[in-house]
C-alpha cells in the first residue's frame, strides 16, 4: 500500500474536476468507479475511487482519494491497494507507487 498527502491553496471544484482529467488520461485503463461529495459545516468532501490495470503487475489497483476544503485550503489524502499477486504478503508494489506518482505529478502541476 502506498499513500500520500498534500495541502495546497485553490478552488474545490476546479482541483476535483483538474484532478479526475489528469488520473484518466494519464492511464489508457483508468476508470473513475464513484465518488461521494458532502459539506458538513462549511466543510467540503469528495471522495473518488480510480481502478486501473497494471501491465506489469498482470492486475489492477485502485487509488482512493479523499479531498477536503475549508476556506479555499484544500487537503488532500490518496491511499493506493493492489499489484501484487501474493497470498500472504506483497512481493512487489510498483504498480502501486506507479499510480501514485501520477497523483502526485498533477497535484504539483495543479500547485505550480
Amino acid at each position: 500500500m502506498a499513500k500520500y498527502a498534500a495541502t495546497i491553496k485553490g478552488d474545490f471544484r476546479r482541483f476535483q474536476s483538474y484532478l479526475e482529467h489528469e488520473i484518466l488520461s494519464g492511464s489508457m485503463s483508468a476508470s473513475l468507479e464513484d465518488k461521494y461529495e458532502t459539506k458538513l459545516n462549511g466543510v467540503r468532501c469528495c471522495v473518488q475511487v480510480y481502478e486501473r490495470y497494471s501491465y506489469m503487475g498482470g492486475n489492477r489497483l485502485s487509488l482512493n482519494v479523499t479531498i477536503l476544503e475549508f476556506d479555499g485550503t484544500i487537503h488532500l489524502v490518496a491511499v493506493a491497494s493492489g499489484g501484487s499477486q501474493a497470498v500472504f504478503f506483497k512481493i512487489n508494489t510498483f504498480g502501486e507507487e506507479a499510480f501514485l506518482d501520477k497523483l502526485k505529478e498533477a497535484v504539483e502541476g495543479f500547485r505550480s
